[in-house]
């Protein structure tokens, strides 16, 4: 019985655990490893799928020991067990609803998630980089032609204005259907409704018997916002959106400073005080 026993540390991934470079600084691993060692359950929140999420664990050895929220927080998987524990796909009418919302805003492309397939409509240069950092082949299909269910959709283009028409779109035409966040300002996922980190972070928490008191969440995107407002002292790198800082209690270092790490030493003074 360690220090952290019964402690749940939910980090996002792309740009708080994960630098601007693509690693994970060896003070992050470090503070992870004494952070386990204490018992603490350490958890990390992406928006990335399972399909790109499963090459990252083998190539970073990624030291999780607790379940994973996968897809903005429409999955939530245990890689130790090779498990799925809870899965919210988009309803049955998406394709239609995307195909409405395309229709209307003929310059939009996204990515949509089946399984473990990538089916691409109207792709551009967003979508090439995306699947390019991601590992992935985007497959181009009609809409009408992709299987479903989707986990989730990710609506792309260069310029945030259109984005954001796009998510008023969604949300004035279908806000019983849909949550519709901006993971950055070329990225807007699209889950089923109440599918996001922050109900996921509690899931995972309820499951390991974990106390909201002692539930502690960091993150730099407007899709990790959910997951600070549950935390019961939140977390998020300098580098992050000003809406996550205004939402965060403590600003840390950016993610390039091994922002993990500085997190987890206040969670050492904070405990010790116990």
């Amino acid at each position: 019985m360690g220090k952290f026993s019964g402690v749940l540390l939910a980090t996002d991934y792309d740009d708080t655990l994960y630098d601007s470079a693509g690693t994970i600084s060896q003070e992050n691993r470090q503070a992870i490893a004494r952070f386990v060692a204490e018992g603490g359950l350490f958890c990390i929140s992406t928006g990335r799928s399972y399909i790109n999420f499963a090459i990252q664990m083998e190539r970073e050895k990624l030291p999780v020991n607790a379940p994973v929220i996968l897809s903005n927080g429409a999955s939530i998987y245990d890689f130790a067990r090779e498990e799925s524990l809870w899965l919210q796909v988009l309803p049955p009418q998406a394709p239609e609803h995307l195909a409405q919302v395309c229709a209307d805003l003929p310059q939009v492309g996204f990515e949509a998630y089946h399984q473990d397939e990538v089916f691409v409509f109207r792709p551009n240069q967003v979508t090439e980089h995306h699947l390019k950092r991601c590992h992935l082949t985007g497959q181009p299909r009609a809409i009408g032609d992709m299987p479903v269910p989707w986990i989730k959709v990710i609506l792309q283009h260069p310029d945030t204005a259109v984005l954001q028409e796009a998510q008023g779109y969604l949300k004035s035409h279908w806000p019983e259907e849909y949550d519709v966040t901006f993971s950055n300002p070329y990225l807007l996922e699209v889950t089923a409704k109440g599918a996001n980190k922050g109900q996921s972070v509690q899931w995972v928490a309820r499951y390991l018997g974990v106390d909201p008191k002692d539930i502690y969440c960091v993150g730099n995107g407007l899709n990790d916002i959910p997951m600070l407002e549950v935390s019961a002292l939140s977390f998020a790198p300098a580098s992050s959106y000003p809406e996550v800082r205004a939402a965060a209690d403590v600003v840390l270092p950016s993610c390039d400073e091994s922002c993990v790490a500085r997190m987890i030493e206040i969670l050492e003074a904070r405990y010790d005080q116990r």
